[in-house]
């Protein structure tokens, strides 16, 4: 929709009227069968989405966020009928199928699978590559949209995160607004729920590949597939390098450097802005995040720029230009916010963010690998 020429945020909230909401769903299913693009909230990050079935609609994706058109984008449809346009046919009929388990038991849902991509559809979306990434979002917004998008011939919805390539992630339309302006219509359908991009897992192969962690954890997949999951590099070692959205090794990032650091560490640290010495400010050790660890700083060339604090462990002391802030102490609760707290930092003017190392466990694996590539 236009208003005087410029593009409109457009209320699918759960709160708006029932009209507002269905003329704002309408509306976004029409930009995208007409090849352009939309800002388009999901449960994960809200997604800048084109039509996944016409190229040069997917085009204007890669142009818009200055992403290379040879990094597969994910596409999304609204149920696993949609899904069957872009797989290989017959291969969700093969059995084993792990893609058709993992779809059976997590969609709609935060997890991508990685299939054997149909010729003829899709392919630049998928990078060229002869596989393509699908996801059914769970979010009402999104999958209401997808429908109403299908009923007028689209066939599934491409849609990377809606910020500048490597950026960070928005999880509101505003945050989507702030990075794009009046030249994108942006559907609000409110905070994003889960807060950090889908699972994705590789079933082109024998053994399903977890590619990037998300929410779905890597033993939620093992339970439903009833085979072991690989890590990518296993596969790596395997010579079987595998590409997929996401996994760069520097990504998520905000403008300020981002420091991970153990509690003891960071408590350290502060101590020594505190009595202005020169000492080392110590970064995480090797492992504290599994496969990523952040170089020392000195005090000294840190001076006066202004630092904030994330961690769950509660520091002792006050520096000026230092700010102290909570993180949540549940994984899943700090998922929802990390993406928004790093743009809080980052706009409140922090030149520096120090980030509390969180647990090697299962749970946090999707915020410990967007934390590592935020700070790469």
């Amino acid at each position: 929709m236009l208003k005087d020429g410029v593009r409109m945020l457009l209320d699918a909230t759960l709160w708006a009227a029932d009209a507002t909401r269905d003329a704002a769903i309408a509306e976004g299913a029409r930009l995208l069968a007409a090849g352009e693009l939309l800002g388009l909230p999901t449960e994960t990050v809200y997604g800048l989405a084109a039509r996944a079935d016409d190229d040069a609609a997917v085009a204007k994706i890669f142009a818009a966020k200055g992403r290379p058109s040879s990094h597969p984008l994910i596409v999304h449809v609204p149920d696993r009928a949609g899904a069957e346009q872009f797989v290989a046919e017959g291969f969700l009929q093969q059995l084993p199928n792990h893609a058709a388990r993992l779809m059976d038991a997590f969609w709609p849902g935060p997890l991508t699978v990685i299939v054997p991509r149909r010729p003829g559809v899709g392919a630049a979306a998928a990078g060229g590559q002869d596989s393509v990434g699908l996801r059914c979002p769970s979010h009402p917004v999104a999958l209401s949209v997808l429908q109403a998008a299908a009923a007028l011939g689209v066939a599934g919805v491409a849609a990377p995160s809606a910020n500048p390539f490597g950026r960070i992630s928005p999880t509101t339309a505003q945050h989507v607004e702030q990075e794009f302006g009046d030249r994108l219509t942006v559907l609000d359908g409110g905070a994003c729920q889960v807060g950090i991009e889908s699972t994705i897992v590789d079933c082109t192969r024998g053994q399903p590949v977890l590619l990037r962690p998300g929410m779905i954890s890597i033993e939620k997949i093992a339970e439903v597939t009833g085979i072991s999951v690989l890590l990518p590099e296993e596969v790596v070692a395997r010579q079987e390098a595998p590409r997929a959205s996401g996994t760069l090794e520097s990504h998520y990032a905000p403008r300020a450097r981002v420091r991970l650091m153990r509690a003891q560490a960071m408590q350290e640290a502060l101590q020594s802005l505190a009595e202005g010495s020169d000492a080392a400010v110590g970064g995480v050790g090797a492992g504290t995040l599994t496969g990523g660890a952040t170089e020392a700083a000195d005090v000294e060339s840190i001076g006066h720029k202004p630092i904030a604090i994330w961690s769950r462990t509660s520091l002792q002391g006050s520096v000026p230009g230092v700010a102290l802030h909570a993180m949540p102490t549940d994984p899943e609760q700090a998922a929802q916010v990390l993406f928004a707290q790093l743009r809080e930092f980052d706009d409140a003017g922090a030149a520096e963010i120090w980030v509390e190392s969180v647990p090697e466990t299962a749970a946090w694996a999707g915020v410990a690998d967007r934390l590592r590539r935020a700070a790469a």
